[in-house]
Order: C-alpha cells, then structure tokens, then sequence
C-alpha cells in the first residue's frame, strides 16, 4: 500500500499536493518568469516547494540560479557532446547568462526544453538585483571552470573527489549563502560550511545514482573516487554484477562512511541561520541526504536499481521541518538507522560507527532531540487504522481544497 500505510504521511502528502496546486496558481504572467517557475517544478518539484516560501526577491535570485547551474550541469551530463565542444561551453557559459538569444540544443526530456529556451533565462536574470547578478556570474565562471578541468581528468583519489564534488555542489552552497547575505537576511557563512553543506547533498546523490550514472550512453560517468573502489574491485563497473555483491556492499559503506563526514558542518551551518524561509530552504535538503545515507548504506539495491526516499516520508519531511530541533532530531534517528545496519565484520565498520556516534553526539548535546519516528521500510500499523485515516483525511483534503 506505500505511502497509504503509513497514517502519519498521509496528511503530509495531502499538504503537499495542496500546496504543488497553489505554486501552479502563483506562476507570474510574465513569460519569461512564468517559464522559469514552471521549469523549476518539472526539473525539481521538491526544490518547487521549498523556494516558495523564500521572500520573492531572494526567491527570484535562488529560483534563476538554481537553473542557471541546472542548465550548465545538463551540458556536463550530455555525454554525447564532444569534449572539444563541451569544454569550451563550459568554462564561457557565465557569459552567456547576459546574452538574451543564446541557447544550446542538449540534454533529454525537460532538460532539453530548458536549454533551447535557455534565453528565458537570461532575461530573467538581467532583471536581477546587481548584487544577485554578480554572485551567479562569479559561482558560474568557478563551476564551469571546475566541470572543463574535469572533463578532462577521472576522479581517481578522495581529494579529486572532494575537488570535484566542490566545483559541482559546494560552489553552490558558496553562491546560495552569497545571495543570503544580499538578501541583507543572513550573515555570510564561512566558505569551509558552505562548501560541506553542498558537498554532502553531492555525495549522496552520487552514491544513489550508481546504476544511472555507470549505464550511461554513450558513456559511462564515473565519479566513485578510484581510491575507493579499487580496494573492492578491479573495475567500478564489477559491482553491478551479482557474484560481486559483498565487495560491492563494502564498498558502497566505506563512500557512504565518507559522506558522513560532513555531516557535522551541515549541522553547524543550519543552526546559525536567522531567516526561518532560508532555514527550511536549506534544512530539508539536508535531512532529505541523511535519510538517503541511511537507506543506501549496506544496501545491495543500489547496485541493481532505483534507491529513493517514499514519497510519503519526503512529505512528511517538507512538512514537519521548522527548526533545529526538527534538524537535530532526524540526523540523530537517521545515523540511528545507520547505526543498526552497521555490520561488524565490514572492513569501515569502527570509522562508520565513530562518525555515526559523532553525528548522534552533537544532535544530543543540542538538548534538542525528541522523538519522531523516520520508518524506511514496514509500517507498524494494523489496516483498520488506515482505513479510519484515510477517510479523515480525504474529509480534510475536501475542505483544504476548496480554500
């Protein structure tokens, strides 16, 4: 039954499809701001959500930066480019956010429609604030700097990782605090946390989308560091292969043990924020990575297929995510899941566990900590109760509708 066995997020998906309708009726006349919105919902519907809630000055400047960079990772992810193309594009495209007629024909699906009609985007950018403007230009130029050198060059040691995964999603947590601070909302937040905070969104997404990413055609994308996998296998990828699947789960712990590392940071970036749209904007995310950790640690799935988070427990995280207590609690019941899945006989079984009890130790000494209950897999609940539920909510769903 998914989602529906679970009463505790019913409600939550409810409130999610009502608020999903009342982003679609808050879309702006405008063409280009009516392309840009839409856009953000086809290309990342729980992005969508978050945004909405920011003021909608910052939420213009985060909504055309966040496509901005969309636009120039469709560029890096088409492996059908040739370098020799691709690398140029790349490292010019901060240009070309100025230019109201440049576009590109690339990507699949929605991504393409966005980089055909990519001068949408522009003019929406030029109508920016200056100081909007100039921070995506700057983390623009840096991440297609970034993407070019690695075109050219495999990640091979965990400091490629690190340097990679930087350019990618720790650029963006550079930029996103940078629009904060000329929103006059927050102070700006050092670079070394703001760097964690993109990183760990980065790695998870990277151990999620093994399969994706090592099926690609015409060619495979690898971004598990060799230093890594290589301890497991003699080629990345081995690990899809069924007769494979210890060396492979080993390895998939010892790279989720390495994203846990920056888990703390996250932590210490998230509890100094003031703005509590900005919070949440950043806060879900977050919760949303260590839920992802805890479901791909130890788990041969990833190797076979689509590992992701139900939808309902997404909803009830979008939902429920209103503070730092919030934010302490799920890292502390997500490491918890982590913990028990712990394997003693796992060659990283000691430094998972040291940066789990880490992570759970900060959470604890909040004095913030309370308990929720984030269920990964069965539901506890007999199906009586979720029919009574299910009736309540959709009496609920009726009347939030017709608001």
């Amino acid at each position: 039954m998914g989602a529906l066995s679970r009463p505790e997020e019913v409600l939550a998906l409810v409130k999610l499809r009502v608020a999903a309708g009342q982003i679609k009726r808050q879309i702006p006349p405008e063409e280009h701001w009516a392309f840009a919105y839409s856009m953000l919902q086809k290309v990342s519907r729980s992005f969508a959500l978050v945004i909405q809630q920011l003021g909608p000055e910052l939420r213009n400047a985060v909504c055309i930066f966040y496509l901005v960079l969309r636009a120039l990772d469709t560029v890096e992810d088409d492996t059908s480019i040739p370098t020799e193309v691709k690398v140029p594009i790349l490292q010019e495209f901060y240009r070309h956010v100025y230019n109201r007629d440049w576009h590109y024909s690339c990507g699949t699906n929605h991504y393409k429609v966005l980089m055909d009609k990519f001068h949408l985007v522009s003019t929406a950018f030029l109508e920016l604030g200056q100081g909007y403007q100039k921070a995506i230009e700057e983390i623009t130029r840096r991440m297609g700097a970034g993407m070019a050198k690695f075109i050219c060059k495999e990640v091979e040691t965990v400091d490629d990782y690190d340097e990679y995964c930087h350019y990618v999603a720790g650029l963006v947590g550079y930029g996103l605090s940078r629009l904060f601070y000329a929103a006059g909302t927050e102070d700006l937040a050092p670079d070394s946390l703001s760097n964690s905070m993109g990183l760990f969104l980065q790695k998870t997404n990277i151990i999620r989308d093994y399969l994706e990413d090592i099926n690609e055609i015409p060619k495979s994308r690898m971004f598990w560091p060799r230093e890594i996998w290589s301890k497991y296998a003699d080629k990345l990828e081995d690990f899809k292969y069924e007769e494979n699947t210890e060396k492979a789960v080993q390895c998939l712990n010892d790279i989720v043990t390495n994203a846990l590392i920056h888990a703390e940071e996250c932590l210490q970036y998230m509890s100094a924020l003031k703005n509590h749209a900005i919070f949440r904007f950043c806060a879900v995310p977050q919760i949303m990575a260590i839920g992802t950790c805890a479901l791909c640690y130890n788990n041969v799935h990833v190797f076979r297929g689509v590992v992701k988070m139900r939808r309902g427990l997404t909803a009830r995280i979008i939902d429920e995510t209103n503070s730092m207590s919030d934010v302490y609690t799920a890292f502390y019941e997500f490491s918890s899941l982590i913990e028990s899945k712990i394997d003693d006989n796992d060659p990283n079984a000691a430094l998972t566990r040291r940066h789990v009890n880490s992570i759970k130790q900060t959470c604890k000494s909040s004095g913030l900590v309370k308990r929720r209950g984030y269920h990964l897999d069965t539901s506890p609940y007999r199906p009586m109760l979720i029919m009574i539920v299910l009736l309540l909510v959709a009496i609920l769903f009726g009347a939030l509708y017709t608001k």
